[in-house]
């Protein structure tokens, strides 16, 4: 298998590192690591990663800051930046997210769901570009922009507005987890007050139209489009 998407590891265990390179050298993928936040930069500069995959919990300088330091980089502001993390917790979900990562990997890392979850990342770098006609499709689903509909197999899903426009969303970057708050200001408006039950009754009846495979619930966070 050959594959051009460059990937850098940032870990401060070793034998974690040697695992996930391990893994994603077999895959094909050109890897990187490094042990700590500042030789996380300095390699991240000169290799100009496709993937960033972060560690929160190292000494010194953590993940967050890391991620918060490539964002503020002109060039690494669309990178994508997974954290590995061993805490379940919410909270450090969110601030994970709100650093700007775009998603988060739990330990203990099993090889077989890792190369799944890193798959399903870089299927975003290829998705709007390649698309002139406004047509984007994932497996037996495309999405029409111009004509705001959505079929399977080839039969429109009948979707109403709403929900065309909080699927067009949550696919627009296969992988992403996208907050609560976000959908509410990007597909309701900051004026218009709506709770989360809202974005509830909606992902819920669009589960009923598309199926239960494509959009995943990330428990106190939000949700994420996969397939």
């Amino acid at each position: 298998m050959s594959k051009n998407e460059r990937i850098l590891v940032v870990d401060d265990e070793e034998d974690i590192l040697e695992v996930l390179r391990y893994n994603l050298e077999k895959e094909g993928y050109l890897v990187k690591t490094a042990a700590d936040g500042l030789s996380a930069l300095k390699i991240a500069n000169e290799f100009d990663p496709h993937l960033i995959i972060l560690d929160i919990m190292m000494p010194g300088m953590d993940g967050i800051e890391v991620c918060q330091k490539l964002r503020s980089i002109p060039k690494f502001s669309s990178t994508i930046i997974a954290f590995l993390t061993a805490r379940n917790e919410a909270f450090t979900q969110i601030s994970a997210l709100d650093s700007g990562g775009d998603d988060f990997i739990n330990k203990p890392i099993k090889p077989n769901v890792f190369k799944s979850r890193i798959s399903a990342l870089l299927r975003r770098n290829a998705i709007s570009e390649d698309n002139k006609d406004h047509i984007i499709r994932y497996g037996n689903m495309e999405i029409d922009f111009e004509q705001f509909k959505l079929s399977i197999n080839g039969l429109d899903a009948g979707l109403a507005k709403k929900e065309f426009e909080l699927i067009s969303l949550l696919a627009s970057k296969p992988g992403k987890v996208f907050k609560r708050n976000e959908i509410l200001s990007k597909i309701w408006g900051n004026d218009v007050i709506v709770g989360d039950r809202t974005i509830d009754v909606h992902i819920r009846k669009l589960r009923e139209k598309i199926g239960e495979n494509y959009i995943h619930t990330m428990k106190g966070v939000g949700y994420k489009f996969d397939f």
